[in-house]
């Protein structure tokens, strides 16, 4: 049975415009040159030494590895780790159980309650596209953390463990991360232990599928976006095709299996107020006979958390807002557009 949810047959009505949205300034031809990059990569390791015999050189390194951390995220935005503390075994793991759902059979996948999810856990495309350049050749499972102990199908009981020790483990990651981000700031100590719970958190799985179209067009595995948490812990495969916005035009970046993608948020950028970069990133559909595999843990805090710009500078770029009006403002612009806004929709007159 079929794989590969039914892009061509739902979003036929898209295709017509095929050779419009060339011109689109997200759509460039495949064999437009766009350099290839390797993120910054930072050794964790060096956070958690541990040698009594040698404590100067074990804070020299540890204050190295901080501000190799803060640095990346003012300046990239994105960075990749290694000795992060989630084992090889764990992320493996994941890989092989992700892979073997998304191998069932769409009209499986797409049953309601086949996983006992909420509504819309299983995702692919964009019921809201109204153009290709909104389009996303690729099929996910979204899902809370809260969630993941529901996924009580014994068919799909590995899955959800696997899901289960990922994230208990990259909460760990991203909340550390988070503390020293943080405490670059000034900010108390205590504001992600207070807001960001284990289980406020999400996970999302990715597949994208080879896109027969990516030889004439550039499609988007992921549309154009920036991340609605505080940090993204990413593990992805050797396939290539995420891209970032950097300096004002798109860069490929070279990936790397043995480290995790790290990616600052939009709440992070508006906590730093402007200081850490939420970027604009994208994945690029695949023109060849590869499928690219991916999953993602979102840092982020309870509905009720105030995001509030720390004091850095005199005046605050964004309005304070709760997660829960965040989400809000985003559903009802994707309602609206097609799209997501984001922080702009929170931005001071000072910003404007």
């Amino acid at each position: 049975m079929e794989v590969d949810p039914p892009f061509h047959e739902t979003y036929k009505a898209l295709f017509p415009d095929f050779m419009n949205c060339i011109t689109g300034s997200d759509h460039k031809k495949p064999n437009s040159m766009i350099e290839e990059y390797k993120l910054p990569l930072i050794d964790l390791s060096h956070l958690m030494m541990s040698n009594p015999d040698d404590q100067y050189h074990k804070e020299v390194m540890k204050e190295s590895c901080i501000r190799e951390i803060v640095d990346a995220a003012s300046n990239w935005g994105f960075f990749e780790v290694v000795n992060h503390g989630i084992p090889e075994q764990v992320l493996k793991c994941m890989k092989h159980e992700q892979k073997k759902v998304f191998h069932q059979p769409f009209l499986e996948k797409s049953q309601k309650n086949v996983l006992n999810l909420s509504p819309n856990s299983y995702r692919w495309g964009n019921p809201k596209a109204t153009c290709l350049n909104q389009l996303s050749w690729s099929e996910a499972i979204h899902i809370s953390l809260t969630d993941i102990s529901k996924m009580n199908n014994t068919k799909y009981n590995n899955l959800r463990l696997a899901m289960e020790e990922f994230s208990n483990r990259a909460f760990s990651l991203a909340k550390h991360l988070a503390e020293i981000l943080a405490g670059n700031l000034g900010l108390r100590s205590s504001y992600f232990e207070e807001n960001c719970p284990p289980n406020s958190s999400y996970v999302r799985l990715n597949r994208y599928p080879p896109c027969p179209h990516s030889s004439k067009l550039q499609m988007f595995g992921l549309v154009p976006h920036t991340d609605s948490d505080f940090l993204s812990v990413v593990c992805q495969d050797q396939v290539g095709g995420l891209q970032l916005f950097k300096d004002g035009r798109w860069v490929a970046v070279k990936p790397n299996p043995k480290a995790l993608v790290i990616n600052v948020g939009d709440l992070f950028q508006a906590l730093s107020n402007g200081v850490y970069k939420s970027i604009r990133h994208r994945v690029v559909a695949s023109s060849g006979e590869s499928e690219r595999f991916s999953a993602a843990y979102f840092y982020c805090p309870n509905n009720d958390a105030k995001i509030e710009s720390c004091s850095h500078r005199q005046t605050s770029l964004y309005r304070h807002f709760t997660f829960r009006e965040y989400k809000s403002q985003i559903q009802k612009d994707v309602q609206d557009t097609g799209d997501k806004v984001g922080l702009p929709r929170f931005q001071t007159s000072i910003f404007l």
